[in-house]
């Protein structure tokens, strides 16, 4: 049986501590917040209940898989309930898609219906090679260990599959093979934030994202997905683990030779030993601040030679009365995306001034019809997205090197929660009449509770041709010490990140 411990207490941490502590580990999680969960966080007030993280769950199977492997079905401990449709898009012309779940017909039906006959079976046309490309990379770069150069030739060497995957090409070109119509391409490229990414340099392999999502189903879990997190740690303790809430990690010990992972010093002086360290914490704080330069000095290379993934500016929105036309899910799109993501990643026409927060921004909005998350039926709570670039205070630059905005700078984050309202309004969702009050997180928020550099939400991001294989590996340089997570391989998304536990589980096997 060995000690481990766990830094951070977000969803892939607790799926670690889960998973090791049914292995017969002796697992304890250090937590530096108030509460687990992470960025699967949530907030209430005056009786209005927000998820202030993820509101989707995809790919269910990761779950049931953590907790059958820990002792029994997860439809036991939460309900999951199917979204259709998974999204209601609204174009800035004005056109309409309600995407199905899961039912490739009823998907052909809903592309026919909003864009002519023919757009149903571009957009399945897709889908096949999207599946293509999810059979040829699940097993080498989803469900193994992240190993460089190895995995790169052994993608190789099957020359179809590199063929299927073509990593040459970026999401963007992918789609445009494919989809004739505009608006099928910017649905596409919204999924390339995802993972926080650029879909013009982000790799076609993203093409999995849609086809996962539309093939598996979107699920939501009642009360929300907090939920998810609360079971998750349930089922860890239940196994056997302690949780210690409030005790942030300064420090990641090492032996006398500095070699090997010895245990973790809190903040306040208090040092736990262990045989084991799961790192759930931003990889760049890990590499930047626990660890000793000596060790740390290859991997914060990678990570500086990556791009620091987007970051979001969030609304959380206390509505009185209810909408009679809006979905669990409405994306508003606007009608020039490129700018989007030239805003944000300082590209285009910004390149020289840098990011700025979207003049104009897509604008993601959950507002589910549950009882449990609104004071009574008079009253609704929406939680409101628009991707931003992270933050960097004025005259700092962060661990991965590049720039970003002051969101601490005064005013700001005012003005810009102002601006989105408007945007909404402009699109047909205006509720400032409504609105009884509103909570504003920017990306500085979003740095100081979960300690993600810059607020960067996924980490680094997918873009450019070396992406994958510039995120921290879930092994790191030093023996027993091991990175889980969004932040690390093999990305961010709730279930990317039960796969990364799955990874270091099998990693430091059982006791």
């Amino acid at each position: 049986m060995a000690r481990v411990v766990v830094v951070g207490a977000g969803l892939g941490g607790l799926a670690a501590a889960a998973r090791l502590a049914a292995l017969g580990h002796q697992v304890t999680v250090c937590e530096q917040a108030a509460q687990i969960g992470g960025k699967l966080g949530a907030f209430s007030r005056d009786g209005f209940v927000f998820d202030t993280g993820p509101s989707l769950l995809t790919l269910p199977a990761v779950y049931r898989d953590l907790f059958l492997a820990t002792g029994g079905p997860l439809e036991a401990e939460v309900p999951l309930v199917p979204v259709d449709p998974v999204c209601s898009y609204r174009f800035a012309d004005g056109t309409r898609l309600a995407m199905p779940n899961a039912s490739r017909v009823k998907i052909e039906q809903a592309w026919d219906g909003a864009l002519g006959p023919g757009a149903g079976a571009d957009w399945s046309a897709f889908l096949d090679r999207a599946g293509a490309i999810w059979e040829a990379t699940r097993g080498t770069f989803l469900d193994s260990p992240l190993d460089g150069a190895r995995t790169l030739l052994a993608q190789a060497r099957r020359g179809r599959d590199l063929v299927t995957v073509a990593p040459w090409r970026s999401l963007s070109d992918l789609g445009r093979r494919y989809l004739r119509h505009p608006h099928q391409r910017t649905f596409l490229d919204r999924y390339a934030t995802y993972t926080g990414s650029d879909p013009r340099r982000a790799p076609a392999a993203l093409a999995t994202v849609p086809y996962v999502e539309q093939t598996f189903g979107a699920w939501y879990v009642p009360g929300g997905l907090r939920r998810l997190a609360g079971a998750v740690l349930d089922r860890a303790v239940d196994r056997g683990a302690r949780v210690r809430t409030g005790a942030a990690v300064a420090q990641v010990l090492l032996d006398a030779g500095g070699r090997r992972a010895a245990g973790v010093r809190l903040a306040d002086g208090e040092r736990l030993a262990a045989d084991v360290v799961v790192a759930n914490a931003d990889a760049a704080h890990v590499y930047g601040d626990l660890l000793p330069r000596s060790v740390a000095a290859r991997p914060l290379r990678g990570l500086r030679r990556a791009e620091a993934s987007l970051s979001g500016f969030v609304l959380l929105l206390a509505l009185r009365g209810r909408t009679p036309d809006v979905a669990h899910h409405t994306v508003l799109f606007p009608a020039d995306y490129d700018d989007e993501f030239d805003s944000v990643f300082g590209t285009g026409p910004h390149r020289r001034s840098g990011p700025r927060p979207v003049p104009d921004p897509t604008v993601y909005v959950s507002a589910p019809d549950d009882p449990a998350v609104r004071p009574d039926d008079d009253h609704e709570a929406w939680f409101v997205l628009v991707n931003a670039p992270r933050h960097v205070p004025v005259r700092q630059r962060d661990a991965t090197g590049g720039a970003g905005v002051d969101w601490d700078a005064e005013g700001l984050r005012a003005a810009y929660a102002d601006r989105v309202l408007a945007v909404m309004a402009e699109r047909g969702l205006d509720v400032r009449d409504r609105l009884l009050w509103r909570e504003i997180r920017t990306p500085a928020d979003i740095e100081r509770d979960t300690r993600s550099i810059g607020g960067s939400i996924y980490g680094t991001s997918s873009n450019g041709i070396r992406a994958a294989f510039l995120r921290p590996a879930n092994r790191s340089p030093v023996r027993g010490l091991f990175l889980v997570g969004g932040s690390s391989h093999p990305g961010g998304g709730i279930p990317l990140v039960g796969l990364s536990a799955a990874i270091v589980a099998r990693l430091v096997g059982p006791a």
